[in-house]
């Protein structure tokens, strides 16, 4: 059974940096296919970025150039690491996992950019 745990976001000020981990278990991957999406209140669902293999990434056009997925060096875990956070990046965001064996999402983590 894979489990996504997702760090806590948190309020910040425009033109701020956050970084959100996320971290799998029970994958049975190395380098599982992962991403971020968001929620915005009232929006639907949106992918932000992922990663697959090694390093392949790809991110949404409003946020590249600010946003950045990577893998971090324990097993299954990815990082966003967002700067330069402006008030339409706040949402929910949500760790997500693609495998073979199915679609897996964290408990989802609220991003508020607002000063």
């Amino acid at each position: 059974q894979v489990q996504l745990v997702e760090s806590r976001g948190g309020l910040v000020q425009p033109g701020d940096s956050l970084r959100l981990s996320c971290a799998a278990s029970g994958s049975t991957f190395s380098l599982p296919a992962m991403g971020w999406y968001r929620q915005a209140p009232g929006k639907q669902r949106e992918l932000v970025a992922s990663i697959r293999g090694f390093a392949a990434t790809n991110l949404a056009d409003a946020v590249k150039g600010r946003f950045t997925i990577y893998r971090g060096n324990a097993k299954g875990t990815v990082y966003l690491q967002m700067n330069t956070l402006k008030p339409d990046d706040t949402g929910v965001y949500y760790c997500h996992l693609d495998s073979s064996s199915g679609d897996y999402w964290g408990q989802g983590t609220q991003v508020t950019v607002s000063s």
